[in-house]
């Protein structure tokens, strides 16, 4: 039998089948599995709710006040308790013909739920190394006089800059090598984290002579030959780098770029015209959009259409790899994020992190 520590694990991922969307985001943010087992009273097996299926929820704009059951899985693939390593990573790579199965619940004869196996559990190495590139060479004009003297990626957040809780976050998804990218003070970044060994990870910098955008500094990047996670220097955030990643090698992309929903009300009633006849009216609706989140992973191929030597940024490369009939596909964060870029966004983020809403 699989040796695991289902009893403990299994605490933390089991759900009701009437939770909502937004209680089953928080649930999967705190078990750290990327999957729950919807559940009733008698632990039977209803349904497997992934972290994808809610991504996939996001991106179809379905209510997170819904009950989760109706966008889980309600036929897992699932094991029985007595499986062995190798019959459950049989049982999940026979699954892949249809998708992915990275995640097996394990049920007993009567469909009660003893625990869940995860992939990463059985095969450690599943997953390839990751690098990362923090882009940390902007100005930061809009919180001046704050980074007149400071890099934005440096100021405080809490006890410590906003660019070490970025380091800290990406040690902890198994990235052992961070590349800076620096323009403006850039010394106060090199000074701070040296080549990183005191932060546990491989630092290096990429000077930026003058400003490359948001991605043109990546084409001087060397030795990449695995997907590499950008992240631009300002984001606050508790993404799930491993999952994401993940996703991507799901799509088959060549950049996956990381999303946010954003709703917006319009606090006017709104108008159905044709021509001056009015047909209808909406009072205060509200619209909901998906909002580059500033996070991406980056395929070494997908390097190749970057420019030398001149500003390109991340909506160029994503228009030049779908002129080329590249895979790019969304990633929706579910995850805490935040863009520091405006002052009462700073103030958010010192308030969040006081509040601890990073690691809900």
């Amino acid at each position: 039998m699989v040796q695991a520590d289902f009893a403990a694990r299994l605490e933390s991922v089991l759900i009701a089948p009437d939770a909502t969307i937004a209680q089953a985001i928080r649930q999967l943010e705190s078990a750290g599995t990327r999957a729950l087992l919807v559940a009733g009273e008698d632990r039977r097996l209803r349904a497997l709710l992934t972290d994808g299926d809610v991504r996939r929820a996001i991106l179809a704009d379905t209510p997170f006040d819904r009950p989760c059951i109706s966008i889980a899985n309600a036929t897992p693939i699932t094991a029985r308790a007595a499986v062995t390593r190798g019959e459950a990573l049989e049982i999940m790579d026979r699954g892949r013909d249809d998708f992915v199965v990275n995640e097996l619940p394990v049920v007993n004869d009567d469909g009660s739920v003893v625990g869940l196996l995860l992939r990463s559990d059985l095969d450690a190495g599943y997953l390839p190394e990751l690098s990362a590139v923090i882009m940390a060479g902007g100005y930061g004009k809009r919180l001046m006089p704050l980074t007149e003297h400071t890099p934005k990626p440096m100021l405080p957040v809490g006890d410590r800059p906003l660019l070490e809780r970025t380091i800290d976050r990406l040690r902890e998804s198994g990235v052992q090598r961070v590349a800076i990218s620096t323009h403006h003070l850039a010394d106060r970044i090199i000074d701070h984290f040296g080549n990183g060994a005191s932060h546990g990870v491989e630092v290096g910098y990429i000077s930026e002579d003058q400003p490359l955008g948001t991605a043109g500094a990546l084409r001087l990047v060397e030795d990449v030959n695995a997907p590499m996670v950008v992240i631009n220097g300002d984001i606050l955030t508790g993404v799930d780098f491993r999952g994401m990643l993940a996703y991507h090698r799901e799509h088959d992309a060549a950049l996956t770029v990381g999303v946010r929903r954003c709703e917006l009300q319009i606090p006017y009633g709104v108008l159905e015209c044709d021509g001056p006849l009015i047909q209808g009216v909406c009072e205060k609706p509200r619209q909901s959009f998906l909002i580059n989140a500033g996070v991406y992973l980056v395929e070494p191929s997908a390097l190749e259409s970057i420019p030398e030597g001149r500003r390109f940024d991340m909506t160029d490369l994503m228009a030049a790899l779908i002129g080329e009939g590249k895979r790019v596909v969304s990633f929706p964060i579910m995850e805490y994020w935040l863009d520091i870029g405006q002052p009462a966004d700073y103030e958010q983020a010192q308030v969040d992190i006081r509040l601890a809403r990073l690691e809900r």
